[in-house]
């Protein structure tokens, strides 16, 4: 078994933070990322970049953190029972764009690797991660570049790893108590461990690399579109679908906040403005009720 490198997998990280910050950054053209490094009590810390009103970004979050400790949290030993009574350390890249354009999709991306260990036995190890994309207007042109993105990305490493994210994916970003997916999915992974660490590794990094090449090229057909108050008021209500899931299924927002860690930067996930209609009824026929019956249910876009 390769012996991992936590070392050389935090530089990545980093570096892959600086990357996608600069290139939303760019693709932005009006507003640049600020940066709060912070220190967490209990081991560890991170950076936390988030740009605001920007001419296409009403907010986008880009966090880097790197947490350590004695114990594992309860909603980990739960998990993976194996974990109890060994030390950890996790370390991640994670981010969510919120555009102000209603036909620009919200999206969200990141990666992570953890080792938990402990005198006398073998690290436990594996890496996670994925992205998926939260359109509020369906364009099939986007979902079909979205998924041969992610598709593309994966054929290195066998035919059998797309289908499989994608549909852990879907799986994953379904909101049980809505009875609906989040979104149009894409890839998620996690508990990812062989004996070739540089082969989980490699894999990893194409994911952290590969959401931009599938995300921008959307901001850059939609950018332009016109939009009013009709389409806000959508994109804010389905706004809500979101911070309902991240606050009651997400299972990384609970792992940050049972750590200890910090809560502006684990809730900087959190849409600026979003809203919540009682009963709210679809006009049929419209491009509202489109998404919920064209977008939503879990179909394949390859």
């Amino acid at each position: 078994m390769t012996v991992p490198d936590s070392e050389q997998v935090k530089q990545f990280l980093l570096s892959l933070q600086d990357n996608i910050c600069q290139q939303l950054a760019h693709a932005d053209g009006a507003a640049q990322f600020s940066e709060d490094n912070w220190t967490r009590s209990a081991g560890g810390g991170g950076r936390s970049r988030v740009l605001r009103n920007g001419a296409l970004f009403e907010q986008a979050g880009v966090n880097f953190s790197h947490v350590h400790g004695a114990a594992m949290p309860a909603s980990a030993t739960a998990h993976r029972p194996e974990l109890a009574g060994r030390s950890f350390e996790a370390m991640g890249v994670s981010l969510v764009v919120h555009p102000e354009n209603p036909y620009i999709p919200t999206s969200h991306a990141n990666v992570r690797f953890f080792i938990a260990e402990k005198p006398g036995a073998d690290p436990v190890w594996w890496f996670g991660g994925g992205f998926d994309l939260t359109p509020f207007y369906g364009f099939e042109e986007d979902a079909v570049h979205w998924h041969q993105t992610a598709h593309r990305l994966c054929q290195p490493f066998g035919e059998d790893v797309y289908p499989r994210y994608k549909k852990w994916c879907d799986d994953y970003f379904y909101i049980r108590h809505r009875d609906e997916q989040r979104g149009i999915g894409g890839l998620f992974f996690d508990d990812l461990n062989t004996p070739d660490f540089e082969h989980c590794f490699a894999f990893t990094q194409a994911v952290g690399h590969g959401f931009l090449d599938g995300y921008l090229p959307i901001v850059e057909r939609r950018k332009a579109l016109p939009w009013g108050d009709r389409e806000r008021q959508f994109q804010l209500y389905r706004r809500g679908r979101y911070v309902e899931f991240n606050l009651v299924w997400d299972r990384g927002t609970l792992f940050g906040l049972q750590t200890g860690g910090r809560t502006e930067s684990i809730l900087m996930s959190m849409p600026p403005l979003v809203r919540w209609e009682y009963d709210y009824q679809l006009e049929d026929g419209s491009p509202e009720a489109a998404l919920y019956h064209d977008f939503l249910p879990v179909k394949e876009w390859i």
